[in-house]
C-alpha cells in the first residue's frame, strides 16, 4: 500500500489524439469539455504542473450554436492601445466573418489558467477547423461523440 501521491513526470505521459465534431454544439459546454481534455483533468493520474492533456482536433467549428440571445447580445471587446480605442464585435458577426473558429478558440483559452506558460503550451495542442476534414489522420485520432454525452450539448436551431 502506497502512502504517497503518485505524481506524473513529463516523460511518463501518453498523449492521445481526439476528434470532436462541433456541429450544432453549444459553445460554452464544448469549450469546457475541450479545456478539461487539454489540461488532462479527465485522467486519474492528473498532475497540475505537468502537461498531461490530449491533443484535441475540432471539426465544423463554424457551425457551433449559442443558447438564448447570445448570438446578438454577446459582445467581444478589445482595445487598440490608442485613447478611445475600444472596439467591439458581436458573436454573430464573428461567426459570419472570415475567422469563425476564433469564437471557440477564445472560449477555450479563457477556461485555461491565465498568464501561464503551461496554459500557452496546452493551447498549442488544440487544432480547430471549419470543415469536416482535418490533416491529422496519421495520428489515428479517437472520435468522441460530444453530442451524445448529454442532451443539452446540442442545439438544433
Amino acid at each position: 500500500m502506497m502512502k504517497t501521491t503518485a505524481s506524473l513526470k513529463p516523460a511518463d505521459v501518453e498523449k492521445k489524439w481526439i476528434v470532436i465534431d462541433a456541429e450544432n454544439a453549444v459553445v460554452g459546454r464544448l469549450a469546457s469539455f475541450i479545456a478539461m481534455r487539454l489540461r488532462g483533468k479527465h485522467r486519474p493520474d492528473y498532475t497540475p504542473h505537468v502537461d498531461c492533456g490530449d491533443y484535441v482536433v475540432v471539426v465544423n467549428a463554424d457551425k457551433v450554436k449559442f443558447t438564448g440571445a447570445k448570438l446578438t447580445d454577446k459582445t467581444y471587446y478589445w482595445h487598440t492601445g490608442y485613447p478611445g480605442g475600444i472596439k467591439e464585435r458581436t458573436a454573430g458577426k464573428i461567426l459570419g466573418g472570415k475567422y469563425p473558429e476564433r469564437i471557440l478558440e477564445k472560449a477555450v483559452e479563457r477556461m485555461l489558467p491565465k498568464e501561464s506558460p503551461l496554459a500557452r503550451k496546452q493551447m498549442t495542442h488544440l487544432r480547430i477547423y471549419n470543415s469536416a476534414e482535418h490533416p491529422h489522420e496519421a495520428q489515428n485520432p479517437e472520435t468522441i461523440a460530444f453530442a451524445s454525452l448529454n442532451a443539452k450539448n446540442v442545439r438544433s436551431a
